[in-house]
């Protein structure tokens, strides 16, 4: 609560309150600028003033410890000023509301300013007058939304907000591999991925938007980037520069892994980076010639096509599941024996767990050859993950391509690995 002896601080917070009506009021009465004096209800000096009151009346109610003036000023306020809008909004035939929830939200920040967090009060403002100054761009983007881009958001929320929460995180399985909630969290970034990308193409168009959208989706799932584009190549008309795409995914892929290895274990890096680093420039050469010989404006389809397709997303659930929790089975049933056999498995959904888990056994008296084997085993694996993937989700159009791609780089990459250091370094 204030008091006497907090005048200067007081002062203060209504200066705040002040500033926030002042500026919530440059971008009303910036719209009003050609309008004669005095022939709009409110204007930079209302709202200005607005904002004042409300932190006065909060400043009153706090040092008489009577929370009811403030409660008794909002109501008061409310209907004096809904009562003017009421005859400006007659004599105008405007029957827009926003002024008046404006109003609201500034005698309210006003009194936040005063007897609440004032961080979060300067915030509200700044975002209030944001959202006010951006309704030509709120309104044009909403004049383009489609229909099945609304529900997709809509699904896309309740899948992350909704459903999310409520599933357990922890394995179900004896064998430690069915996790309800990384399924779904999965499956969730899978969607959310294909929308983004289908957002991408809308805004950056389709060459920057297919590029964009697959480099961003892969340094947190290839995976995800690669299904996404699959299921978009089954309603494209042509499938070669999503291809691309998901071969630039896979690039991403491998460049993170050996980042990880860099700064978790980098005495693993002479058996990792020669094999690995071969196969990402073969995955960027193809990425690039997919999307370099072919019109990218036929990948974004048919702009009414669904973002994404629920039923797909629901498979590939039940698919990751039921591999999640054979593999687990599987080293369960046989143990790990071989830590390369062991890497592959786990890494064929999620590579940086299996290359995280191998780093860690090098201080455990395994050689760094071995662990580097193990984290190229996981790559491979992943790779053939996103292969199986591809070829269930997409077209044989998009898939054949991403085979090819996929084959290249693994002999590319398998025979650098073979290669003796010094012949490699011999034919630079």
């Amino acid at each position: 609560m204030l008091d006497i002896l907090d005048a200067d601080t007081t002062i203060a917070r209504l200066a705040l309150a002040l500033a926030i009506g002042l500026l919530v009021g440059l971008e009303r009465g910036w719209r009003e600028r050609a309008e004669p004096a005095g022939s709009r209800t409110a204007g930079i000096r209302t709202y200005g003033a607005t904002g004042l009151l409300g932190g006065v009346i909060a400043a009153l109610a706090s040092s008489l410890s009577a929370p009811s003036i403030l409660v008794a000023g909002f109501i008061g306020f409310t209907a004096v000023f809904g009562w003017f809008k009421y005859k400006e909004g007659r004599h105008d035939h405007d029957f827009s509301v926003t002024g008046v929830v404006a109003a609201l939200i500034v005698f309210a920040l006003g009194a936040l300013a005063v007897v609440g967090d004032y961080r979060a009060a300067a915030a509200g403002g700044a975002i209030l007058a944001g959202l006010l100054a951006s309704r030509e761009t709120l309104h044009g983007g909403l004049r383009k939304l489609t229909w099945v881009e609304l529900r997709s958001a809509i699904v896309l929320a309740v899948m992350t907000a909704v459903i999310l929460p409520l599933l357990p995180d922890r394995t179900i399985d004896p064998w430690g591999g069915f996790n309800p909630w990384e399924v779904w969290f999965f499956t969730v970034l899978t969607a959310a991925l294909s929308f983004v990308g289908y957002v991408a193409v809308r805004i950056l168009g389709p060459t920057r938007g297919l590029i964009a959208s697959a480099l961003a989706g892969a340094m947190v799932s290839s995976t995800a980037v690669t299904v996404a584009m699959a299921r978009t190549a089954q309603t494209a008309a042509s499938a070669r520069p999503l291809a691309g795409a998901a071969c630039l995914a896979a690039m991403v892929s491998i460049l993170r892994v050996i980042g990880v290895v860099t700064i978790v274990e980098p005495r693993v890096l002479g058996a990792v980076v020669p094999g690995a680093l071969a196969a990402a420039v073969c995955f960027a050469a193809f990425g690039l010639l997919f999307l370099l010989r072919s019109d990218t404006k036929e990948a974004a389809g048919d702009g009414a096509q669904n973002p994404f397709d629920l039923s797909a997303l629901l498979l590939f659930a039940l698919l990751f599941a039921v591999v999640s929790t054979a593999s687990a089975a599987v080293v369960g049933q046989f143990g790990a024996a071989s830590l390369v056999g062991t890497s592959a498995l786990s890494g064929t959904f999620d590579v940086d767990v299996a290359v995280l888990s191998g780093l860690r056994l090098l201080g455990q008296g395994i050689a760094a050859a071995t662990i580097g084997q193990a984290v190229l085993a996981a790559l491979a694996a992943n790779a053939a993950g996103r292969l199986s993937l591809a070829i269930a989700a997409g077209p044989t159009s998009f898939w054949v391509l991403y085979l090819g791609a996929t084959l290249a780089a693994a002999v590319v990459g398998f025979a650098v690995y073979l290669a003796p250091l010094d012949t490699l370094l011999s034919s630079l």
